[in-house]
């Protein structure tokens, strides 16, 4: 019997099965914001409005003040805001969804497209005030949610392997074990070479971090999921990390390379600025990849939905459905691809500045 033919085929199964699931959420979630536009559009005038799909797809990848569980159900987040004047804290339930302005201590404060203004009375912004945001946003909410699933995740296995030294691995340890070894075996080993094993905690962090990211955000439904991987911020700080850990960790024939490279003396000029450019575009590629790749299958996704609701037509369904599963399939295999790309390209960056001279 081939069994490699039967776990494919489950595979296969498996993959159409969340695809579909994915699908029915999106599409369920996309009507909601589109009945929630249409409401407050018909509590504005009665004209019949034009359904604007750009502003339904930035809401949807935006970040928000709000914890978003499913549906209609949505949890307030703390405000936290540093004024010339002193803090303010409080409750984002004083906006009501941005409909309302809430008075504090020291400004009248009002939610534009998701961005806390100051505003005076009669609602105009002051752009003289000046406010510095940290409130915990639905990303930030959705990133601690992460950390503890990981936190969950690795502590039981590795509580299992302590129960089941030498024996066979089980359960949710026979999932992660494989994965850990891929990450050991094929992107560490290779491109870090002999002290590979000391960057196995931060590659592991890195992998699961952006995978299980990623496939948070492809499920609307589920609890506080977000765009996280698609925030520029949050990619901006896993290439800061690389780029730290890489130069700290390099070596006197990295830096050679860098400042003191096999050239005539007199291009030396020409190349540091070379090389120092090369140093920070390489983290910098890191970055922008994870975002726009991330980024650009929600928007595909939304906007093959929002086909339905611009021509007002459920055959447009018949059109734009099947390739929304289609996408959701690809999508599935772009949140494991990124987070093996950007763990990869950090351990060849890693490789590169401790690597011993080779003659």
């Amino acid at each position: 019997m081939n069994f490699s033919h039967i776990l494919n085929s489950k595979k296969i199964a498996l993959s159409v099965v969340l695809s579909v699931f994915l699908t029915f959420c999106t599409c369920k979630t996309f009507a909601i914001q589109h009945e929630e536009h249409a409401a407050e559009a018909a509590a504005e005038t009665e004209h019949e409005e034009k359904f604007e799909p750009s502003e339904v797809i930035l809401e949807h990848i935006a970040d928000s003040h709000f914890f978003h569980v499913g549906g209609h159900i949505s949890f307030p987040l703390p405000v936290i805001l540093y004024t010339d004047k002193g803090f303010e804290v409080f409750s984002s339930e004083k906006f009501e969804h941005g409909h309302k302005a809430h008075q504090g201590k020291y400004y009248t404060y009002a939610l534009v497209k998701d961005k806390i203004k100051v505003v005076d009375a009669e609602g105009k912004i002051n752009e003289e005030a000046k406010v510095y945001d940290f409130s915990i946003t639905k990303n930030v909410a959705s990133m601690w949610l992460s950390i503890v699933l990981l936190l969950v995740i690795f502590f039981s296995v590795a509580s299992a392997y302590k129960k089941r030294e030498g024996k066979a691995p089980k359960g949710l340890q026979s999932f992660i074990e494989p994965l850990i070894v891929f990450v050991r075996d094929d992107i560490a080993r290779p491109n870090i070479g002999r002290r590979y094993n000391s960057f196995m905690p931060l590659l592991l962090t890195i992998f699961f971090f952006i995978w299980i990211n990623n496939l948070i955000g492809l499920v609307p439904f589920f609890p506080g999921g977000s765009n996280l991987t698609g925030n520029i911020a949050v990619t901006f700080v896993l290439a800061v990390i690389t780029l730290i850990v890489t130069n700290i960790n390099g070596n006197k024939y990295y830096w050679k390379h860098i400042f003191l490279p096999d050239v005539p003396f007199w291009l030396y000029p020409i190349m540091w600025p070379v090389e120092l450019v090369g140093v920070i575009s390489k983290p910098f590629a890191l970055m922008i990849r994870l975002f726009a790749n991330i980024t650009a299958g929600h928007i595909i996704v939304l906007s093959l939905i929002s086909l339905i609701f611009v021509f007002k037509s459920a055959y447009v369904s018949l059109v734009s459905v099947p390739f929304v599963v289609f996408m959701d399939v690809l999508e599935l295999l772009v949140a494991a691809l990124q987070a093996f790309i950007f763990t990869l390209l950090t351990a060849l960056f890693i490789g590169t500045a401790v690597e011993e001279h080779h003659h």
